[in-house]
């Protein structure tokens, strides 16, 4: 008799072999009938990858729609890490180094710069050293980089390189020469969705022979990329500034607003305060990599190119202001002399023209960065933005405008002057000595007389005098898009954080322009502007308006008061008809009396020490035209002896401003042509 429990043990196998059978047949069905066309596509798609397109910068054109900067199609050769030898062997990794140096070759055969941002070098004897700066060597040694000890040696890291390249079979040069590209794939995150530039704007020979022999090249592919292209690299490359590979640390910051490692960013100027606008917005290339190996690429989403930023500048009174001023700068001392002009619309706040002297040319600055930085003269510095000077009496208006309105004087009041005069025991002199016996406000602007003015300022005092100076914008920052100084207001709080003491002399000395006073160019052709529009104080701007790339819309950036000072119509009259004076009868007047333009203005000089010997640097404020002010220019030459001697870059700027300014070319000025 057959047992009851083997035979239900059989009926529940035999039920659990059907139960598994069917399972099968239903996961068979599910998958071949119901979703083919899902497993299918899951089948034969392995990945996909998004690699970014970089987009084209936008535009930096002058406000009549005259191209500054632009851009010029170049190629670049990349290293693609879909086709590139994995590094997860060493024979991979001998095939990548392998590939490298077929590229090196290619690349030294045909005169092409390529990749070397590793800080070492082979001196002639054979010796490793170090080669970069103190930070560049530090992110060498990182963990993220050769894991080595901050007190390990050049050699030490060279050593480290070849291990962790598995660089062998090369001399030590040659695989210096592939550890850098190594290095570079490393520093800057290769990896299918991040191809790697390796050579930028490689010549068309190169690029046909990485084309026609693709297995010696395996993994290098050619890139059609915009660079920077200056129609004048010579003109305003202080306003506009410069471009360059984003480091590190701004690629930590930013990361997170879509930048790259290998993205470009603006790195002064204009350049640099314009990027989120100059950038423009990547596109898109997806590759897909199906499960037979077969590789596809897609532009899935194309770049938007950068929007066009229109200047306030004029390109040819930029021209101008920047060839006249090298000429007086070099007429006065070609080996010592410099200086800077700044042409503002009085009744916006425009910058038409900004000009630092010496100068340099935009094309050259990273490859001779290294002279121009150590160059005495500092061509890199903006005098017109960054420089900062004892203006002398160019000041002086501001202290009519102060002693007139606060009661002080009034048009009328006479001090006499007698060349000299004592106060608290400490001597004071006029200009050159010269008594110019009894002065009002006027004739004291016209002679530049110091005793009218230290009798101001004794009477005002130094709180009072620079709540005045304040309002015209003297010692603050002018608010142009680019880097500024901001200056410095004499007073006694300012002298005490530098450790001084302030003595009632110094009020005196403050009144005409001296003492710790210090105002760039920017600051004085604002505050001559205020003065000539009646008390009007517009915040600077070089932007004029932005053209959207995508839509073609304008956006103006329009003026913006920064302040209104106060002034009477009395107060007014004095100082425009004395600054009137100063150009009809003063020193600059035979320079003025040959253009056609009425204008006003005040020189100055200020004291410094040269090599232990005491020289003058000149200083002129300046606008026109006087009955109507429509431009304020501001002019420093340093050691010209006189403000007057500034007079011949003013004369010239007002002349071609105003003989060249057509009723075309003022409809122009007008709002933006571009469409």
């Amino acid at each position: 008799m057959k047992s009851k429990y083997k035979s239900s043990r059989s009926i529940i196998a035999v039920i659990l072999v059907i139960a598994v059978v069917a399972g099968f047949a239903l996961d068979l069905y599910t998958i071949q009938i119901r979703d083919n066309e899902y497993y299918s596509e899951l089948n034969n798609t392995e990945e996909k990858y998004v690699v970014p397109i970089e987009a084209a910068r936008g535009e930096i054109v002058d406000r009549n729609g005259n191209s500054l900067v632009t851009n010029r199609q170049g190629n670049s050769v990349i290293l693609n890490a879909v086709y590139f030898p994995s590094a997860n062997s060493k024979e991979n990794n001998q095939k990548r180094n392998k590939i490298i140096y077929n590229l090196i070759k290619l690349f030294e055969s045909n005169g092409e710069e390529y990749a070397d941002n590793l800080p070492l070098k082979i001196d002639k004897k054979g010796n490793i050293k170090f080669d970069g700066k103190k930070e560049d060597i530090a992110t060498m040694k990182s963990a993220d980089m050769l894991n080595l000890q901050p007190y390990a040696t050049a050699r030490n890291c060279f050593d480290a390189m070849l291990e962790k390249y598995e660089i062998e079979g090369y001399d030590d040069r040659t695989a210096l020469k592939i550890g850098n590209i190594r290095y570079e794939l490393t520093r800057l995150l290769f990896s299918y969705e991040n191809p790697v530039t390796i050579a930028d704007d490689v010549s068309d020979k190169t690029i046909a022979k990485i084309k026609e022999d693709k297995e010696t090249y395996l993994g290098a592919d050619v890139r059609v990329v915009a660079y920077r292209e200056y129609v004048d690299s010579t003109i305003a490359p202080h306003i506009l500034g410069t471009v360059r590979k984003i480091n590190a640390e701004e690629y930590n910051e930013l990361k997170d607003e879509g930048y790259k490692i290998t993205d470009q960013i603006g790195e002064s100027g204009i350049e640099q305060a314009m990027e989120s606008e100059l950038r423009g917005t990547a596109g898109e290339l997806t590759i897909t990599i199906s499960r037979d190996g077969t590789i596809t690429e897609e532009v899935t989403k194309k770049p938007i190119q950068g929007n066009t930023v229109v200047l306030t500048i004029d390109r040819d009174l930029q021209v101008l202001a920047q060839n006249k001023l090298k000429d007086v700068c070099n007429s006065v001392s070609i080996l010592s002399s410099a200086g800077a002009v700044v042409v503002e619309d009085c009744n916006s706040g425009e910058v038409l023209a900004a000009a630092s002297y010496p100068t340099y040319d935009l094309n050259d600055y990273y490859d001779k960065y290294d002279e121009l930085a150590s160059n005495s003269r500092n061509p890199l510095w903006s005098r017109f933005a960054l420089g900062t000077y004892a203006p002398g009496s160019t000041f002086k208006p501001v202290m009519a405008c102060a002693a007139m309105e606060e009661g002080t004087i009034n048009s009328d009041t006479i001090f006499t002057c007698t060349g000299t005069m004592e106060y608290r025991g400490q001597k004071f002199k006029c200009l050159h000595s010269v008594a110019h016996g009894g002065e009002n406000v006027k004739t004291a602007l016209r002679d530049s007389c110091n005793m009218f003015f230290y009798n101001c300022a004794m009477k005002l005092g130094i709180s009072k005098m620079n709540e005045y100076a304040a309002a015209f914008g003297l010692g603050e920052k002018t608010g142009v898009e680019i880097a500024e100084a901001s200056g410095l207001l004499a007073t006694p709080e300012n002298r005490e954080k530098a450790g001084g003491l302030w003595n009632a002399g110094d009020t005196l000395q403050a009144a005409i322009g001296q003492s710790d006073n210090l105002f760039t160019p920017l600051q004085l052709a604002n505050y001559c502007s205020a003065i000539a529009n009646g008390g009007t104080r517009y915040e600077m701007h070089f932007v004029k308006s932005v053209i959207a790339a995508s839509t073609g819309s304008v956006r103006e950036t329009g003026a913006t008061v920064a302040d209104t000072i106060e002034l009477s119509k009395t107060t007014l009259d004095a100082v425009h008809q004395g600054m009137r004076l100063v150009a009809t009868q003063g020193g600059p007047y035979l320079v003025f009396n040959e253009i056609d333009t009425k204008v006003a203005c005040k020189t100055g000089t200020s004291e410094v020490i040269v090599n232990g010997a005491k020289r003058n640097n000149g200083f002129l404020i300046t606008y026109a035209p006087y009955d109507s002010p429509e431009i304020a220019v501001s002019s420093v030459v340093e050691l010209a002896g006189s403000g007057s001697e500034t007079a011949e870059i003013t004369a010239e700027i007002i002349d071609y401003w105003y003989q060249n300014n057509t009723d075309a070319k003022t409809n122009q000025k007008v709002g933006t042509i571009l469409p």
